[in-house]
């Protein structure tokens, strides 16, 4: 039997998930609704398989946890736990909207995408590893390195004849040699830095625990910014991803900048790093949020009607005109 989880309303599995459409089948992926992940329940890999079963505008999501050919059951409440906060379920999306209704633009976009959560790294190491690997290259590229690594590097799970992969932890990379990484398309600079993280996790230098319990986002940033390969850009990311911080704005992130433009400054292309810090001053303590709804929609007017997005897109224009004249009331 599938374990039943409720989100807060509201939530969209199906437009949340939508980002890993193009993933690993063996690593995460979201196909034919279902999403797919091997996470660790303790020390334990499990594949979860994530499904809405719930009704219009009723958001009920059935897990099936799949603990391959060797394992047994494991205690519903941990994957409960750990569901929601990998989905953040959680998440009460209607102070969100009602913080930002008064902005035109998130008003019309958050009509159209309502329901959509970001979806967090499982762990803080993993988030660091994701960044770095996407420093200065395409996020498709970034993905497909990604991929390689956890293949490569990942703990295996059998289930029902086939293979899949939990994220590498800071051990199964401690000892990664250099060619391994260029197989997999990384350079060895950031190896090297990736390497160098894990023994700092492996030896107490860098205790992620401790670092998720600091209140001062600022203070994070400094501290991770002292570590080798990792700079503000890299570290606003870790706290987005990794620790779920809504409040943290990567004002360098070209792409923000780039969807930022594109909804505010229309016709001036990319705004610059203040002039997005000056628009993003506003959201207040939504301002990460408010950046991801932008990116979304950013790469959905890209991909255009004839993009594999497209009907997402007309589904979002059909939308907002139709919810505009109710959504203040939420």
């Amino acid at each position: 039997m599938p374990l039943l989880v409720r989100p807060v309303p509201p939530y969209d599995l199906s437009t949340s998930c939508s980002v890993f459409a193009g993933g690993d089948p063996a690593v995460r992926i979201f196909r034919q609704g279902v999403y797919s992940q091997v996470i660790r329940i303790g020390e334990r890999p499990v594949l979860i398989r994530v499904r809405d079963v719930g009704g219009d505008g009723d958001s009920l999501l059935a897990v099936d946890v799949l603990s391959g050919e060797d394992g047994g059951d494991v205690p519903g409440r941990d994957v409960e736990a750990a569901v929601s906060r990998l989905l953040n379920l959680n998440d009460d999306l209607g102070v969100f909207y009602r913080a930002v209704r008064d902005d035109p633009v998130l008003f019309r976009l958050t009509a159209g995408l309502s329901g959509l959560k970001i979806s967090s790294s499982e762990t803080i190491f993993e988030s660091l590893v994701t960044t770095i690997i996407e420093q200065q290259i395409a996020i498709g590229v970034a993905r497909r390195i990604e991929s390689r690594l956890v293949r490569r590097f990942g703990e295996e799970i059998r289930v029902g004849g086939s293979t899949f992969y939990a994220y590498p932890r800071p051990e199964d990379l401690l000892t990664a040699k250099p060619e391994e990484f260029r197989r997999c398309g990384l350079s060895s600079r950031k190896g090297e830095y990736i390497v160098n993280i894990a023994r700092q996790v492996c030896d107490g230098t860098l205790d992620p625990a401790t670092l998720g319990k600091k209140e001062d986002s600022g203070e994070i940033i400094r501290e991770l910014c002292r570590i080798r390969g990792i700079g503000r850009w890299t570290a606003e990311f870790v706290l987005l991803r990794g620790l779920h911080r809504l409040d943290t704005f990567p004002a360098d992130d070209l792409g923000i900048r780039r969807a930022i433009g594109r909804f505010y400054c229309p016709g001036e292309g990319v705004c610059s790093p203040d002039k997005a810090r000056e628009i993003a001053r506003s959201w207040g303590e939504w301002k990460g949020l408010a950046a991801y709804y932008l990116l979304f929609a950013d790469q959905q007017a890209k991909a255009g009607p004839g993009g594999r997005e497209g009907l997402r897109a007309e589904r979002l224009s059909l939308t907002v005109r139709r919810s505009h004249s109710s959504f203040r009331e939420r």
